[in-house]
């Protein structure tokens, strides 16, 4: 039998190679400005790789604990589709507003995955924390993007 966590990470990292490959004109994100004090963009990639881990260790645990119950894995599936969607989805409309609104729905789906899974699990609580502070001040960033750069 397969461990549960390792199916977890597997359609983790599937969704995630399944949305960055899916990303069009990516050059066009590129070329927008971005505010002066955004000094940190080098560290994106490990954060965002830091959150899904957590994501997925998160999962696990609840997993383990409500062993069966669909519904949790349903909506930590739907949180990650949210995050992975971001990129293609502003590319695709070349809309930092596009961007901005996907940012802000993923935060409030990971605060409402995070009510849910605090009865379950604490350390599935925990582990959401990074999304829940980083995912804010990322549909931050991306909203600053879009005054900076008018259509």
């Amino acid at each position: 039998m397969i461990p549960s966590w390792l199916i977890i990470g597997g359609i983790a990292l599937i969704i995630a190679f399944a949305g960055s490959s899916l990303t069009p004109n990516q050059q066009w994100f590129n070329r927008q400005r971005r505010p002066r004090w955004l000094t940190f963009e080098k560290f994106i990639p490990v954060i965002w790789t830091t959150i899904l881990i957590c994501g997925v260790w998160s999962a696990y645990l609840v997993w383990e604990a409500r062993p069966g119950n669909w519904f949790y894995m349903g909506f930590y599936l739907i949180v990650e589709i949210a995050i992975m969607a971001y990129t293609p989805v502003m590319c695709a409309f070349r809309s930092l507003i596009v961007g901005t609104i996907i940012g802000a729905t993923g935060t409030l789906l990971g605060a409402i995955l995070a009510v849910l899974v605090w009865p379950i699990s604490t350390w599935a609580f925990i582990l959401l924390l990074p999304y829940l502070i980083w995912s804010p001040i990322g549909t931050y960033v991306t909203w600053r993007m879009a005054q900076l750069n008018p259509v």
